[in-house]
């Protein structure tokens, strides 16, 4: 059987042949990537996370992406500015120790900061569950033409600016089907390798689907849903609609990482679980 034939990566990809090499030691390292996550978990005081963790998150419907990416719970304030919410942040006794966590109930399943911990992202300063962030989404430069011409990076996301959400197209896939945004979370004053991307969408999808689905209502807002924008697969940027070639791999009205072709459905929430890694700062006492 030829390279061709056994190479999951379509032809149309530029990246085929380089992905197939990485994509092989990726797998080998996620072995011990995974294994030392256990071990970690094992060993650490409870408060710096990590294990099985159970969230909600986007569906990953193609691509090597092995989960949806989690959700970020929004709400506005009474000026109309978006915010993630963040977990209640609290102390408790766990193995004899006295640790920090960030977790609550939140629409019949524990919120937690630990469903942000991978992909590097359980290093950033704004992860820390009692880092001291407003917790407001803010532009950051984007790919969009309507972010880059309306409004400026570091602007807080406002509902105002979504005002044409139903009827909104940029010429890539179905116009109407909700607006975009990329954004920052929790990472005021924090180095670009540090700052959380985010994935914010308005649609009259999440209205309808948060009427009947208790999750969606908790944590949806006037047809706002927010998605950690850190692709599950190699930890790369995936956009909604915002990629002209997505529709060659019939991704056009969907989030689509260019890098590997992976695609996640924004609108078709699902309970998930993956292995969350332990923040490291936590473990520097031990």
């Amino acid at each position: 059987m030829s390279d061709a034939d056994t190479d999951k990566y379509p032809e149309e990809s530029s990246r085929r042949r380089f992905v197939k090499g990485v994509v092989g030691s990726a797998a080998l390292a996620g072995i011990g990537t995974g294994t030392a996550a256990m071990m970690k978990t094992a060993t650490s005081p409870s408060g710096a996370g990590g294990g099985t963790v159970e969230y909600y998150g986007v569906e990953n419907i193609a691509g090597p992406a092995p989960r949806g990416m989690p959700q970020i719970p929004v709400e506005l304030d009474s000026n109309g500015d978006l915010r993630g919410v963040w977990p209640e942040v609290k102390q408790v006794e766990r193995n004899g120790n006295t640790v920090t966590i960030a977790e609550q109930q939140m629409g019949g399943i524990t919120y937690s900061s630990q469903w942000f911990q991978y992909c590097g992202v359980q290093t950033y300063p704004g992860i820390q569950p009692d880092a001291e962030q407003d917790n407001y989404f803010r532009y950051t430069s984007s790919q969009y033409t309507w972010q880059s011409e309306s409004v400026s990076a570091g602007d807080r996301v406002n509902i105002d600016d979504f005002d044409d959400y139903r009827t909104w197209g940029n010429d890539i896939g179905k116009s109407g089907l909700g607006k975009p945004a990329s954004a920052t979370w929790r990472s005021q004053d924090v180095e670009a390798s540090g700052t959380i991307p985010v994935q914010i969408i308005r649609s009259t999808a999440i209205e309808e689907k948060a009427k009947n689905n208790q999750w969606l209502q908790a944590s949806t807002q006037e047809g706002f849903i927010a998605i950690l924008d850190k692709c599950t697969h190699f930890c790369c940027v995936p956009l909604f609609k915002a990629d002209p070639g997505s529709a060659k791999f019939n991704a056009q009205n969907d989030i689509y990482c260019p890098c590997h072709q992976s695609i996640y459905d924004p609108y078709a929430i699902e309970r998930l679980s993956f292995v969350a890694l332990p923040r490291p700062t936590d473990s520097s006492g031990e």
